[in-house]
């Protein structure tokens, strides 16, 4: 299988190409900077793509059987103006370029996996939501909303769509529990701003096990959940990372010290959260590998 990945030096996207070389496919990427893609990982095949500004190179789509688009700005910032429109611009207008160069293409890619996020359900507490559930309103949900709309330009043509929306993925080479490991380490760590708020956790493993199945499942369409079937509160987090690292994990953070580092606005989405399970993706039939928050986190540190 040939395969297209946009955010392929990512966190995910490393692990996801990573994956698809061990079972003998070929990867493309799309880069700002092939340049220094390649020497990152010479085994991808690089085109450059500026994504908010052009539409890819159809050349680099010659082959290609699936892609799996991950790409956009981070969203873990300060939300400054500037900062919310590039969040929002490399998913809406990144897509729109992406979707339709697949469009017009005359020999198009089978299937489109596009990443999206478990924030579409806004801060829910403790309310039960899956993929059936509609969206919130806070900016991260605005953000999955039109990121989704972008990438459903597509179905029109019957090349077949999976929209995965992510919860926090745990990983030691990025995200929040690499964020979080220092102070744990030191026995410093603790709950956020109370901890009460759910955390809609995966193991890396399950997500790239779920990007791969959704490119491979022909019966996989529609919108799917990756994260875990048990969600847990972040003091629930808190305490299963202190004991995977066998150190206490007592010293709360104040709801405060989130304005400080990421804005009030931000700052008030840590507090709140989403206990999202993945109804349908079981539905449909994928099998966890790591359900259980202990387990995942022994097995990722």
């Amino acid at each position: 299988m040939r395969v297209l990945v946009t955010g392929a030096s990512g966190t995910i996207g490393r692990a996801l190409c990573d994956a698809l070389f061990a079972r003998g496919d070929d990867v493309v990427g799309l880069s700002r900077n092939p340049g220094s893609a390649r020497q990152a990982n010479p085994r991808v095949t690089w085109h450059k793509w500026e994504p908010t500004l052009e539409r890819p190179d159809p050349a680099a789509f010659a082959g290609v059987d699936g892609v799996v688009h991950l790409l956009g700005e981070r969203i873990d910032q300060k939300w400054t103006e500037e900062a919310k429109e590039r969040i929002m611009e490399s998913r809406r207008q990144g897509t729109h370029n992406l979707v339709q160069t697949i469009v017009a293409l005359e020999s198009p890619p089978k299937v489109l996996v596009s990443q999206s996020g478990v924030g579409h359900y806004g801060d829910r507490g403790d309310e039960i939501v899956d993929e059936s559930d509609g969206p919130g309103g806070s900016f991260d949900a605005q953000v999955t909303q039109v990121w989704e709309a972008a990438a459903h330009e597509l179905d029109p043509t019957g090349v077949r769509l999976v929209v995965v929306r992510t919860g926090q993925v745990l990983s030691t080479e990025g995200g929040m529990l690499k964020e979080m490991l220092p102070p744990f380490r030191l026995g410093v760590g603790g709950p956020l701003a109370g901890g009460d708020q759910y955390l809609s956790w995966i193991h890396i493993d399950d997500e790239v096990g779920i990007l791969l199945w959704a490119l491979d499942s022909e019966k996989v369409s529609g919108t799917i959940n990756a994260s875990s079937p048990n969600p847990a509160t972040n003091k629930e987090f808190s305490k299963a990372l202190g004991r995977a690292l066998n150190r206490p994990a007592v010293m709360p953070v104040p709801g405060l010290v989130l304005d400080l580092k990421f804005g009030k606005e931000f700052g008030r989405v840590l507090r709140g959260g989403q206990r999202a399970i993945p109804k349908r993706t079981q539905e449909l039939g994928y099998e966890f590998k790591h359900p259980d928050l202990d387990e995942a986190l022994r097995d990722v540190l």
